[in-house]
C-alpha cells in the first residue's frame, strides 16, 4: 500500500477516533463536573480536559491525513499532527495510570505517522 492510500486510512480511522473521543471527552467532563461539586473531582475534571484536547487533535489530524493523501509535499503536516497526537496519548497514559491504554493509544498515531513517512517519501 502506498503511503498516501495508508494515510488516507489511517485518517478516517482518526476521524472517527477522534470524534469518538471528543464525545466521551464531554460525557466525562460532565460526570467531573457533578464529581467536582462533590468535592472529589478536580482530578478528574483535568483528565477529561485532556481527552477533549487529544480528541480534537486526533480529529484534526485524521482530517489533515485524508485532505493531504494525495499531496505528498503536504506530508510534514501529518507528521508533525501525529507526534502531537502520539504525545497526547502518552500524557492521558500517563495521568490514567494504564500501560494498557498506552500500547493501544500508540497503535494508530504510529501507523499513522508510517503513512505520513511514506508519503513524504514518495515526493521524491
Amino acid at each position: 500500500m502506498n503511503g498516501g492510500k495508508f494515510l488516507r486510512v489511517t485518517g478516517i480511522l482518526m476521524i472517527i477516533g477522534g470524534a469518538l473521543s471528543i464525545l466521551f471527552g464531554v460525557i466525562a467532563l460532565f460526570g467531573s463536573v457533578v464529581a467536582g461539586a462533590l468535592g472529589v473531582g478536580e482530578a478528574l475534571i483535568a483528565a477529561a480536559i485532556i481527552g477533549l484536547l487529544g480528541g480534537a487533535t486526533e480529529l484534526v489530524a485524521g482530517i489533515f491525513g485524508v485532505m493531504y493523501a494525495d499531496r505528498p509535499g503536504k506530508a510534514q503536516i501529518c507528521i508533525v499532527m501525529g507526534i502531537v497526537v502520539a504525545g497526547l496519548s502518552v500524557v492521558s497514559s500517563i495521568i490514567s495510570f494504564n500501560p494498557l491504554s498506552l500500547v493501544l493509544g500508540l497503535v494508530l498515531p504510529v501507523l499513522y505517522l508510517v503513512g505520513a513517512f511514506k508519503n513524504k517519501q514518495s515526493a521524491g
